[in-house]
This record gives structure tokens, sequence and C-alpha cells, in this order.
């Protein structure tokens, strides 16, 4: 068979081209996209807890996760105070962490390298919390995408909702590869 033959058999047997969806356009406010966000995480397992400022923060932890010993709050307190505990980062208990955007479509949070401290820090603690200013949530990743600097940094990571997995005799569980919870405070 010649290759102007397979081109043409090829092109015969195209399917129709259609039209990309839509993008995610059911929000239409802040109201309706901090509600968008909170069911989307809440879908996911995680939790938001929306604050009055950010100097609720420490406070929230505490409520959230009283019995915690060894809590690591990046957003506070700066990172080389923190050495000794990455040093051992998988006795951390709680982590605290800035993000830089949320996505209402999908409940993401996005992380650049730099705000993770470590890139395993997100994924090795027990309970990870992301702060988040409200005023950085986008509707959909077609936004989070056109809003994010790719070129800032060689690593950033999306985050919803807590690990779970269940490819082990199909039964759910949360925190195979990663925190056993998500907790999202909304500044």
């Amino acid at each position: 068979m010649s290759r102007q033959s397979i081109l043409e058999a090829i092109r015969k047997n195209k399917p129709e081209t259609i039209a990309a969806p839509a993008p995610y356009s059911s929000v239409k406010s802040d109201t309706d996209t901090i509600t968008a966000f909170r069911t989307s995480v809440e879908r996911a397992g995680g939790t938001v807890q929306q604050l009055s400022s950010r100097n609720e923060i420490a406070a929230a932890v505490q409520q959230h996760y009283p019995q915690a010993s060894i809590v690591a709050d990046f957003v506070h307190h700066p990172s080389n105070s923190h050495q000794n505990l990455l040093h051992d980062a998988a006795s951390i208990e709680v982590t605290v962490l800035e993000g830089q955007l949320g996505v209402a479509e999908n409940g993401a949070i996005f992380l650049h390298e730099s705000d993770c401290v470590n890139r395993a820090l997100p994924f090795i603690t027990h309970n990870l919390v992301l702060v988040l200013d409200k005023s950085k949530l986008v509707h959909d990743m077609h936004d989070a995408y056109a809003t994010i600097d790719t070129m800032k940094e060689g690593f950033g990571v999306f985050i919803a909702g807590p690990s779970k997995t269940a490819d082990i005799e199909q039964s759910l569980v949360i925190g195979a590869h990663g925190a056993k919870s998500l907790l999202v405070l909304l500044a």
C-alpha cells in the first residue's frame, strides 16, 4: 500500500470535528465562587473554613487538630525555623502552607515549589492545611492556567482533597499517597 493511499484512507475515515465544551460557567459572582469552591473541596473529602482575618489561622488549626503536637506552620513562621523538622518530615502531624489559587470547578489549590517548602512536604504530612486568600479563587482550570506563571518555578502542584485510593482490593484507603485530611482556610 502506498503512502498516498494510506493518507486517503485516513482522511476518508476521519471522524467529524466537534466543538470543545464551553468552560465551566455556573459561577456568576464572588459568593457563588466561594460556595462552588467549598462544595468541590467537600466533595473531594476536604473541609473549608472561612476566616474573618489571617489572625485566626492558628486558632482554626488548633480547633481542627487539638491533639497534634508537631505542627509546622510555614505561613506564620519563616521556613528556616523548621529546618530540623524537615529532616524528619514524616513526623509532622499538621503542615500549614499558603496556596496560590483555588479552583471552584474542582476544589483544587495550586502551590508553587516555594510554597511547598519541600516538594514532598504536602504529601508526607499527616494532615494538610492550606491557607488561601478568597480573592484568589478562579472559576475553572482555564482561568487557573491563565493566571499561573508556569515559568516562575520548575515545579507546581494542584492539590484537591486528602489522598485516597481504592486500588488495594477495591477498598477505600485515606492517606495512602499523602495527607489523611485537608483543611482549607479561606482568609
